[in-house]
């Protein structure tokens, strides 16, 4: 039994082909495509202000050149945000519940932040590392834990990920299994129980388009220190 709970995370394969990649393009099928009209009818309007929306939301904390990343966020941002509702769906798989995928989108947007900070104002990203007015005997010690917190960071935006979409996914899973088996021999409590599997969708609803900002926000935060 538990093994059937964590059976979802492993990646589906077809003839020995992983469809993880077909996972993962299918959501740019949902955005609207260019083309000689802009605004073709009202879903394509509506998506186009949503990610205005989100646009300006990501470029808010950013300074002027911060807005050249304006592509690159909004960006990772639609493609967290449909990733991680389209995996609420029955029979479908979530390319962010992996690990391996996460690390694989904030590593190298991590270092290209701390890059360009390092580029452009070495001596001001070096100084985070080091609080002014350290005393002398902790200036070690600071610079251990200072660069420790920075190199952790693709970590922590990994792990934060992947921790809170496989917490809500197993605990649909084993509340959807509990009323089913309860339908038959305890209907009320059955009952009971789909009220709060309804109640935990909505949730993991909230969860998915909150955990795909809180990724992206940090990022552009990130970037915002190193320009």
């Amino acid at each position: 039994m538990n093994l059937s709970f964590f059976d979802q995370f492993s990646s589906p394969s077809l003839l020995g082909i992983p469809l993880i990649l077909i996972a993962m393009v299918f959501p740019a099928l949902l955005l609207p495509s260019p083309g000689n009209r802009w605004i073709n009818n009202r879903l394509s309007t509506l998506q186009l202000w949503f990610i205005n929306l989100i646009t300006k939301q990501l470029m808010i904390p950013l300074d002027k050149k911060g807005h050249k990343w304006a592509l690159i966020l909004t960006s990772l941002m639609m493609f967290l945000l449909l990733t991680n509702l389209l995996g609420l769906l029955p029979y479908t798989f979530t390319p962010t519940t992996q690990l391996s995928m996460n690390l694989a989108l904030a590593f190298p947007l991590w270092l290209a932040t701390l890059l360009t900070g390092l580029r452009n104002q070495p001596s001001v990203s070096l100084g985070h590392l080091l609080p002014e007015g350290t005393p002398t005997l902790l200036i070690p010690a600071l610079i251990l834990i200072e660069t420790t917190s920075l190199l952790i960071r693709p970590l922590a935006l990994g792990v934060r990920l992947t921790a809170n979409l496989t917490a809500g996914h197993l605990l649909i899973q084993l509340i959807s299994t509990a009323t089913t088996t309860l339908m038959t021999t305890m209907p009320v409590v059955s009952l009971l129980t789909l009220a709060v599997l309804l109640l935990l969708t909505i949730l993991e609803v909230a969860v998915a388009m909150i955990q795909a900002y809180v990724f992206v926000l940090l990022l552009s935060m990130y970037l915002q220190e190193n320009i």
